[in-house]
């Protein structure tokens, strides 16, 4: 089985705007595939869309149905800006995993974006430069450091002044850092199109169906439902997102707890380039830019996952949040629209675990993806279908469960 969670609440600003609803099935018997993925979010979407273009059958439940947890809660900044600094990630495993790691999340940014392009999938993508603006952990000379470690590790990054930073972007901040080829894009609109790509290919999608049983047997898995019926396949991924599954391994993974707003659209206020920003800071502050102009702000995160009391502090957090923005950005009006407050799992690294379930032949899991969901999803969906049609990613023993 797997925990329950309330994985969010509030009005995630996603509601604002319209996405199509894949189309799901009854559970009515015993289904067989070569792959059955636990989840319909969007890590499951992109995973779904890989194996079934290499061919692979694929069977996808969830207990809720397509998009309906945590998915519609995120911010979707896809950026390949780890969480965990690069000079710090060296420090913690080493300086050529911590760059293999980064130039990694940079290949899953930029594969994500062909790969839309490829399907045609209308998800309002846009790329956008960030600043990561100098805070209470990097102040401006580890700053400095930070973009010379992305440089040597090939990933250009520009060091910006005070001055600088108040000429081109009107930010008032010590110093920033400038970065490109990063993506703004509606997290549902990507998820359906890459579910109805899969769905085009013979994938099966069953929902309401809760999974209570995982078991390793000779020829594959099996699974068994609520439901009543059992699903058999080769293997099995679990993309239950912060909802871990019971024989998942918790060591090393966390879940918090995390809030954000978005305002009216008012697109005459939004800075140039609409570029992302992010602190280097403890609490920190993130924000972007929609299409139509509302400015999405996020963090306050706090070290517990009990939903009682996250949700008891969205108003204030709420509050919070629009305080600093406005004081970030004074020409915008920051009143909330919209706020949410979600679930998040972390890990110490920032990096996800990805890969077998110790134990547990046939099954793999997907979690711990910090700030970067979706690009870390992208990362799964290539690491996993690398590993289930014979194919080694040379990156794999970055993100496993057994890494150091």
């Amino acid at each position: 089985m797997s925990r329950k969670l309330d994985l969010r609440t509030g009005q995630p600003v996603w509601s604002a705007y319209r996405a199509p609803r894949p189309e799901t099935a009854a559970l009515s018997r015993d289904v067989k595939a070569d792959v059955a993925i636990v989840g319909i979010g969007i890590s499951a979407a992109m995973i779904a869309d890989a194996l079934t273009e290499a061919g692979l059958s694929v069977v996808l439940v969830d207990r809720r149905g397509p998009l309906l947890g945590s998915t519609p809660a995120t911010t979707a900044l896809v950026q390949h800006e780890i969480d965990q600094p690069l000079s710090m990630l060296a420090r913690r495993i080493g300086k050529d995993r911590a760059q293999r790691a980064w130039r990694r999340s940079r290949l899953a940014v930029g594969n994500l974006a062909a790969r839309i392009a490829e399907l045609g999938i209308d998800c309002r993508l846009a790329e956008r430069p960030s600043l990561y603006l100098a805070g209470n952990i990097l102040a401006p000379e580890a700053l400095r450091a930070e973009g010379e470690a992305r440089n040597d590790a090939g990933l250009r990054s520009a060091y910006l002044t005070a001055g600088q930073l108040k000429d081109r972007f009107g930010i008032d901040r010590k110093a920033a850092l400038l970065s490109y080829g990063n993506l703004a894009l509606d997290p549902r609109r990507l998820s359906a199109g890459l579910l109805t790509a899969a769905i085009g290919r013979g994938a099966r999608l069953y929902a309401p169906v809760e999974a209570t049983g995982y078991e390793s047997v000779r020829d594959g898995v099996a699974i068994t439902t609520r439901q009543g019926p059992t699903i058999r396949a080769s293997a099995c991924v679990l993309a239950t997102g912060y909802e871990l599954a019971d024989i998942v391994p918790r060591g090393g993974h966390r879940i918090i707890s995390t809030y954000a707003i978005a305002t009216r659209p008012q697109a005459r206020a939004i800075w140039p380039e609409a570029a992302f920003m992010w602190e280097a800071s403890d609490p920190y502050l993130y924000l972007r830019a929609t299409h139509d102009g509302r400015i999405v702000c996020g963090g306050e995160d706090e070290d517990f996952s009990d939903e009682a009391t996250r949700d008891a502090l969205l108003a204030d957090k709420a509050r919070r949040i629009a305080a600093k923005l406005a004081k970030l950005l004074p020409q915008v009006d920051p009143k909330p629209d919209y706020s949410w407050a979600g679930a998040f799992g972390t890990t110490p690294t920032g990096l996800p675990l990805i890969g077998s379930v110790p134990g547990k032949p046939g099954f793999l899991a997907v979690l711990g993806y910090g700030g970067n969901g979706i690009t870390f999803s992208r990362i799964a969906a290539e690491q996993i279908t690398a590993g289930l049609t014979g194919r080694v990613d040379r990156d794999a023993d970055l993100f496993s469960f057994d890494r150091d």
